[in-house]
Order: structure tokens, then C-alpha cells, then sequence
């Protein structure tokens, strides 16, 4: 019972206490009202300055390009502060020259660099750069600005350099790596890049500065580098192959960029040739980037045992397309076999140290090499050699005869080539052609196939050191004893005409008395 009583009064007592009030404390409403101070102080901050707002970013990049800006969504980031921009477009001048597009640009900022002016990394993922061609008057009045973006990446992305003529495709590079540092108004920026290049295809990178860009006249804007170029596959120029690899260093505008450098081909051939030389050359040039016009300064190229000299130029002409290539070239101690190589299907058909002046010309056009390329120069052999045993043996034969001595027993001899000559349509012209060997030298002219056959037909006249009977032998040496006295007696010996025909592999040396002209010359 005393325990029943004393669980109600319990009872009574818990529920006739009068609720206590909730109270905050001072220092609590102080931080309440300091947290609340501060959203809206960063509300309005983030509304007002935050760099990284919609329209404070297409702000900053419309007047960094002096264009139109447009992107399909945004979404901002804070940690790190920034900000992700899809479909960006950038339009550019009164005709709304689509410039740039973009699938996704990320802007990488940091807290420390809101304050600095400075935006640590900008990332732009499937990137589109349209170029205007060069001389279009194409301007870009871009804005002074204080903002220094540390680094720009543009991996996976791609660069077409806009043609002058409508009719002409764009000259596309697609870009593996690129990247891009210290980009601020005013000054140069540091560039790597990594891209294929078109023509001819290959594998291309290239380090160094480009800029500051000068607004009013955007081709002297300077550029400068080493570049390598690898992998490049010379089959696109017709009537050549082989697969190139460059070094080199280059400096100066847009308009006129100087290129030094070294190149290597380790299987280089002319095609028709069934001959691969190692060629290696090192080059001092200049192109334009108005049109990729190249003009050689100077090259020195090596094949074989030969080096040759060249200067010259690969530019567009003014009625047409293509380029047409104007090379001057010279070797003084080359060899003959070495540059026979370059168009013959086997072994060439004659060895011994040349020396040549020539200039070589190729028009644009879907022609065969040989068909096309164009040169006119002169030559000197000193000491040649037929590679086949049967064309030196009468090599030999002829100049035994013409001593007086023996022919069945003659002695091996060197033979001397010079002349003039002019190359058309796979047809080498000769002129002034002085063909020497112990004993006899002709005077010759003709034409030769430079592809296969390789056909001669060379005319002229042959001056010999004894009677021109005993040059041979048989019915053909009685017939000539008759007409000896027709032939006029020098101190040298006779003047006879003479050919050269057959195939320069397989020559027929003989007496050419069916030919007046050359007759009546003789006996003047």
C-alpha cells in the first residue's frame, strides 16, 4: 500500500513540472548569423566575380579569339574551382566563319590562382580548328587581358588549313598531342606537338615558341623549333619511293619560315629502277605558309659514292594545279653507275667518275616520271668501264684496231663520255657528245631511250690513229683497204664516220658509210 502511494506521488510530482523554454547562447547566434553573412557573401561573390561563371568564361574566350561564343551546357566545379562547357562553337568575323569547335572543355582552376590572375590547366577534348587561308584578310582583334593560363592540352584533335580555291580540299592534320604553356596577351607561348602530317604521310613533332601574334598582319607573327619527322612515305610524289625520316630546326613567320635539317632514306628508289640507294641529304630552306611553297637554298645529298649539290625551288604555279619543281644540281667527282642506278632495272651499264651540270625541271600532273620531268646539262666520264664483259671486249677490239694492234689479244681500255644533253619524254638528246677511248675519239649526236630498252642512236664521225682498214678484220677489212684513199690522211690519222646503236647494254660499234652527210664530212 506505502508502495502504491508513493509511485503516485512520484507520478504527480514528474508531471506538475512546468517546461523549460530552448534558448541558443550569445556565441551560438553570433555563428549562425556569421554563416549566414558569409553564404550570402559568397552567393554574391559567385554571382558577381567568380571567374569561373557561364558567361564570365564565354566572356573571357570570346575575347581572347574575337568571336562569337556559344556552348550547349555548362556545369561549374569547386574543388577544384572551374568549370565543364559542352558543344562549344566559336564564329568568327562579319561572315561568321565557323573558327573552333569544341565537345567538352574543362577549366581547371585553383584558389590561390583566383587571386593571382592565374588558371592552372584548360583541357579541350575533341577539338576542331578551322585556319582561314593565309592572305584572305582574315583579322583577330583580340582583347588585352591580365588572365595567364599555365597550360592548355588539346590532345585528339585536329587542324584544317582552309584551301585559296574553292576547288581544293582543306589540308588536314590530325593532332595526337598538343599542348600549350604560358599562354598570356602579348607574349610568346611554349608549344609540344605531335601530329600526322598529310603530304607525305608521316609522323611529325615539333617543340619550341610561337608568337606573340600580331593582329594586323597575322603572317609575320613569329614561330620557331626543332621538329622530327618520321615514318614519311615517299611513294606520294610520282616516280619516287621510299620511307624518309628528318630532323632539323626552323625559325621565323608564318609568311617565311627558314628549315635546316638532315634526312635519311634508307631504300630510296625511282620507280621503273629496280636500284635502292641509301640517300641521305642536308638541306637549307624556306617555305612559305601563304601556299607550302618550298625553295631550296642548298642541299647536299648523298647516294652510293655520289654527292650532289642542288638549289632550287617546289612552288605552285600561277595557271594550274600542283607544284612544279625547278632543281639546279652538280656533282664534280660522282659516279656514273651511281646515277645510272637511279633508272636502270639491273646493274648500270657503265662505271667511272662523272662529273655534271644540270637543271632539272618536273611540271605538276598525273604523268609517268620519266614522262614528265624535264633536264638539260652537261657531263664529263673520265675513265668509264662497260659493267658487261662484251660490250668492254669491243670497247677493247675497237681501240686495238684503231692502234694497229692486235685484236684478238687487246688489252683492256678505259673510254672518256662528255657532251651536252637534253631529256624530253624519256629521251636523251645529245649534242657536242665526244666519245674517246686509246687510239680513236668521236664526234658524235643522237638520242638515247633512258627507259628500258635503253636504245642508241648515235651518228658522227671517229677520228683514228692508223689506217681505218685495220680496225677490222675479213671481207670487211678488204673492203675497207680499197677505200682507205677516200679517207683524208691527218696527222692523227683518218676521219671516219661512224654509229653507235643497238641498247647502251648491248651496243653495235661500226663504221656508218650509208651516211652521206657524215661521209662528205670526212673527206673535208
Amino acid at each position: 500500500m506505502a508502495s502504491s502511494a508513493t509511485t503516485s506521488a512520484s507520478h504527480t510530482t514528474w508531471e506538475g513540472r512546468s517546461p523549460q523554454p530552448f534558448r541558443l547562447g550569445r556565441k551560438t547566434i553570433f555563428f549562425l548569423v556569421a554563416l549566414l553573412v558569409l553564404i550570402c557573401a559568397a552567393a554574391v561573390f559567385y554571382l558577381k566575380f567568380w571567374p569561373f561563371s557561364r558567361e564570365a568564361v564565354l566572356q573571357d574566350l570570346r575575347e581572347a579569339s574575337d568571336s562569337t561564343v556559344t556552348a550547349q551546357s555548362y556545369h561549374p566545379t569547386f574543388f577544384p574551382p572551374g568549370c565543364v562547357l559542352y558543344g562549344l562553337q566559336f564564329h568568327h568575323g562579319a561572315n561568321h566563319f565557323k573558327l573552333i569547335e569544341i565537345q567538352k572543355l574543362r577549366v581547371q582552376g585553383s584558389f590561390l590562382g583566383m587571386l593571382r590572375g592565374h588558371v592552372p590547366r584548360i583541357i579541350a577534348e575533341g577539338a576542331h580548328v578551322f585556319i582561314p587561308a593565309l592572305g584572305t584578310k582574315e583579322s583577330f582583334n583580340t582583347q588585352h587581358s591580365t588572365t595567364v593560363v599555365d597550360e592548355v592540352v588539346a590532345n585528339g584533335s585536329f587542324v584544317e588549313f582552309e584551301p585559296k580555291e574553292s576547288h581544293e580540299l582543306p589540308l588536314r592534320f590530325d593532332v595526337h598531342e598538343a599542348t600549350f604553356r604560358n599562354v598570356r596577351w602579348g607574349s610568346p607561348l611554349a608549344y609540344h606537338l605531335k601530329f600526322r602530317n598529310p603530304n607525305p604521310v608521316g609522323e611529325l613533332s615539333a617543340d619550341g615558341k610561337f608568337g606573340p601574334y600580331s593582329k594586323d598582319h597575322p603572317d609575320t607573327t613569329p614561330f620557331s623549333g626543332a621538329f622530327t619527322f618520321d615514318h614519311a612515305d615517299l611513294s606520294v610524289y610520282e616516280g619516287i619511293s621510299g620511307i624518309l625520316s628528318s630532323q632539323g630546326n626552323f625559325g621565323g613567320t608564318l609568311k617565311q619560315l627558314s628549315v635546316t635539317g638532315t634526312t635519311t632514306t634508307p631504300a630510296f628508289r625511282v620507280k621503273n629502277s629496280g636500284n635502292t640507294f641509301n640517300l641521305t641529304t642536308k638541306f637549307d630552306a624556306y617555305v612559305s605558309g601563304e601556299n607550302g611553297d618550298t625553295f631550296l637554298k642548298s642541299v647536299e645529298a648523298h647516294f652510293g659514292h655520289t654527292t650532289v649539290m642542288a638549289q632550287g625551288s617546289i612552288a605552285k604555279t600561277e595557271a594550274g594545279k600542283g607544284k612544279f619543281t625547278k632543281i639546279h644540281f652538280s656533282a664534280d667527282h660522282g659516279r656514273i653507275e651511281d646515277v645510272l642506278g637511279l633508272f636502270t632495272s639491273e646493274h648500270a651499264p657503265m662505271s667511272g667518275e662523272i662529273a655534271l651540270r644540270a637543271l632539272a625541271e618536273l611540271p605538276p600532273g598525273d604523268q609517268p616520271f620519266l614522262q614528265k620531268v624535264q633536264l638539260e646539262g652537261s657531263f664529263d666520264i673520265a675513265q668509264g668501264t662497260f659493267s658487261k664483259a662484251k660490250t668492254q671486249r669491243g670497247v677493247d677490239e675497237l681501240s686495238a684496231g684503231a692502234r694497229g694492234q692486235n685484236k684478238d689479244d687487246p688489252g683492256a681500255v678505259v673510254s672518256g663520255l662528255k657532251g651536252q644533253v637534253k631529256l624530253v619524254k624519256g629521251i636523251a638528246h645529245f649534242s657536242e657528245l665526244s666519245f674517246s677511248i686509246p687510239g680513236a675519239q668521236a664526234e658524235m649526236h643522237g638520242t638515247y631511250g633512258v627507259a628500258e630498252p635503253h636504245r642508241v642512236d648515235l651518228h658522227g664521225q671517229m677520228r683514228v690513229d692508223t689506217r681505218i682498214s685495220k680496225t677490222t678484220s675479213g671481207m670487211k677489212s678488204f673492203v675497207l683497204k680499197i677505200i682507205d684513199p677516200i679517207f683524208k690522211k691527218k696527222k692523227k690519222g683518218e676521219i671516219v664516220p661512224v654509229h653507235i646503236l643497238g641498247t647502251f647494254e648491248k651496243p653495235d660499234f661500226g663504221l656508218d658509210l650509208g651516211n652521206k652527210q657524215d661521209a662528205q664530212n670526212a673527206k673535208k
